[in-house]
């Protein structure tokens, strides 16, 4: 709210949010890589990072206090696994770090920050690939989120979810749908499950703004896969369909290089 100064009405003035997100495969590894350049350039007023693979006192300070912004993290308790990071310009009202149950939390996935227009849940969703036990981890892992999430939608809060979520949802997001229609990250049961999670209110953010092929998040280090663009969209932002009004873009920057992901984005309106 702010005043005209002409006439002295107090009159609505929405503000401008963008937030991003990165899975950097290794925060010390990208960090050596230009990645504080690049969070200079980008300058955005929420950044949230997945498999940071470090723990704060593993950190330069220049990872850990960051001029301009609000720093937070949550660590695996195995070194050098997992994790995420917070990055934000305005300080969050609050901000957990689980959903409560101890297998899933203990794994530094999860960080929800709560703000006065929304909720944020910065997620880094299981890979499946290693076993038929990790497997069944992530589709445990996928309804511990949903029901998370859903409740504190049902509470009345508008909500954004970000992160790598491990699994391609259609053939249109993949290069290969045929070839890898068995393996994790493109099972039947995992894009049944992004069928569920969206049906229940959710939205694609991408999907909105664009609909065409081509257009991923992740490449496989070896054979060339990013420079040949042989991919996987993985990485998402969704946010509750009552906050759909408030998204006007959201987008992918695959030229960013430094991981085996790009980072993606969103821009609100609140």
């Amino acid at each position: 709210m702010i005043t005209d100064e002409n006439d002295g009405v107090a009159v609505n003035q929405k503000k401008s949010v963008r937030l991003m997100s990165w899975n950097v495969n290794g925060l010390r590894a990208v960090y050596k890589k230009g990645f504080s350049d690049w969070f200079r350039s980008e300058h955005p007023d929420i950044l949230c990072l997945q498999e940071t693979k470090a723990s704060p006192d593993q950190l330069p300070e220049e990872l850990t206090h960051v001029d301009g912004y609000n720093v937070f993290y949550s660590s695996a308790e195995k070194k050098g696994y997992s994790g995420v990071a917070l990055f934000s310009s305005e300080k969050p009202l609050s901000v957990d770090t689980g959903f409560g149950i101890e297998r899933f939390d203990s794994e530094g996935r999860i960080i929800i920050a709560r703000y006065e227009h929304f909720h944020l849940y910065n997620i880094y969703f299981p890979n499946g690939k290693s076993s038929e036990e990790r497997l069944s981890y992530k589709m445990d892992f996928y309804d511990a989120f949903y029901d998370h999430v859903n409740n504190c939608r049902k509470a009345g809060n508008d909500v954004i979810v970000c992160g790598d979520v491990n699994t391609a949802h259609k053939e249109i997001d993949l290069a290969r749908p045929k070839e890898n229609e068995l393996i994790s990250g493109f099972l039947p049961e995992e894009r049944e499950w992004i069928d569920k999670f969206l049906a229940s209110g959710w939205i694609d953010t991408f999907r909105e703004f664009h609909t065409e092929s081509d257009q991923y998040t992740w490449w496989h280090f070896r054979s060339r896969a990013r420079e040949r663009n042989v991919g996987w969209r993985i990485d998402y932002f969704y946010v509750n369909e009552g906050f759909l009004g408030h998204v006007k873009d959201s987008f992918i920057l695959p030229d960013v290089m430094g991981s085996d992901h790009c980072p993606i984005g969103l821009e609100i309106s609140i």
